[in-house]
């Protein structure tokens, strides 16, 4: 980890902060999971994903933000300041992703920003189709699995599962697991009534 800091800057970036119920420790040791915090995004659909170290992957991913859907196909470089992580691309628009991690009234807060500023304002503008417009999203998604990660990640079959389950799912088959599963919620409940019923009626 090196001494240095991250700063966001308002010209030519995006960014969406939020705040966490993990401490400082525990937030920042939540962001090593490179691969991890970018599956969270719902708008990205994976096709790759290589890891050549612990600070460098290939990816190529399907952003659905878009319209139509553009496919990132690009090396991530990791660098780790003192307090948060920063993702640097190779390729494309976007330059790099920095999540920044600070110390709030409860729990932290963590910034989501998104760098632009790699290439010229000319081809900024003439590229405007290519702007990441999921990161709004994926900050209320990333906050929503801290809050479940907080309160579930001391049980070893909670982590498998989101790790090996949840984890590799396109963002259109955890849709669907999740409307089955609210589903059979409701199927049970309607066969418990329906057994309750029975027994009231028929017992008394």
């Amino acid at each position: 980890m090196t001494d240095t800091e991250l700063t966001t800057t308002t010209e030519d970036a995006a960014w969406a902060s939020f705040n966490t119920p993990l401490n400082t420790a525990s937030l920042l040791n939540f962001c090593q999971d490179i691969e991890r915090l970018l599956r969270i995004n719902p708008y990205l659909e994976f096709e790759k994903w290589e890891t050549i170290d612990d600070n460098k992957f290939v990816i190529r991913a399907r952003n659905l933000s878009q319209d139509p859907a553009l496919t990132m196909d690009t090396e991530i470089q990791v660098e780790h300041p003192s307090n948060g992580i920063r993702l640097l691309y190779n390729n494309g628009l976007k330059s790099s992703t920095t999540f920044k991690i600070e110390e709030a009234a409860e729990g932290t807060r963590l910034t989501i920003a998104d760098d632009y500023t790699s290439v010229s304002e000319y081809e900024r503008n003439t590229r405007l189709g290519e702007v990441d417009k999921s990161l709004v999203k994926w900050a209320e998604d990333l906050q929503r699995y801290l809050v479940l990660w907080k309160r579930w990640s001391r049980l070893a079959p909670w982590r498998w599962y989101m790790k090996r389950v949840w984890q590799p799912m396109k963002p259109a088959a955890r849709r669907i697991t999740y409307m089955l599963l609210w589903i059979s919620v409701a199927e049970i409940a309607l066969i418990t009534l329906g057994i309750v019923i029975y027994f009231v009626e028929y017992n008394p």
